[in-house]
């Protein structure tokens, strides 16, 4: 039976576990090293998120609320390499939104991917698309990263939904990395 568990403090040993799926999911240069993941937690902007099956974890997720715009920020998603194509991925997001919706009292996710023209990030928006999430034209460049990325979102709140503006989703997104290598 999966179980889905979610926790805004630092359990080494399930981020071992999760760690597993992260580093298999993100090449070294596309993802935050261990000390960077857990000065995130102890700075308290960040929750991990985690569905196992036999007390393994299959899937994770890192995610980071911002409480001033009431959007949560998809950090990293990622399920087993052995799991996928079993719809995994949908049931993950759609735990995220519920816990997004109801425990972080957001009115919107946000992620950003990749805007290389390239297959394998056509299939990761068409999959993001799938899910509700829609693509914004802008392309943001980031001075650290040679990639260019877009921002895609999901509003949950009909009556406050979420603005079609990349470059304001980006800045909340900018900012939330600013506190997680700087500390800002």
């Amino acid at each position: 039976m999966l179980q889905y568990q979610t926790t805004s403090e630092w359990n080494e040993g399930l981020w071992l576990q999760a760690e597993r799926v992260y580093n298999k999911a993100f090449p070294k240069h596309g993802r935050k090293n261990r000390s960077i993941v857990r000065r995130m937690f102890e700075r308290g902007i960040c929750t991990l998120h985690t569905w196992s099956e036999h007390e393994e974890v299959i899937a994770m997720a890192l995610t980071a609320s911002n409480d001033a715009a009431r959007i949560l920020i998809i950090d990293y998603i990622a399920v087993r390499q052995d799991q996928r194509g079993k719809g995994l991925g949908r049931i993950s997001l759609r735990h995220i939104r519920e816990w997004a919706e109801t425990t972080a009292n957001c009115r919107g996710i946000v992620i950003e991917v990749e805007a290389d023209p390239s297959t394998e990030n056509a299939e990761r928006i068409r999959f993001w698309e799938r899910v509700g999430f829609h693509l914004t034209d802008y392309v943001h460049t980031y001075i650290w990263v040679p990639e260019t990325y877009r921002a895609m979102y999901l509003s949950l709140n009909e009556h406050e939904p979420l603005l079609d503006d990349g470059k304001l989703l980006f800045e909340y997104i900018t900012e939330y990395h600013e506190k997680a290598y700087r500390g800002k």
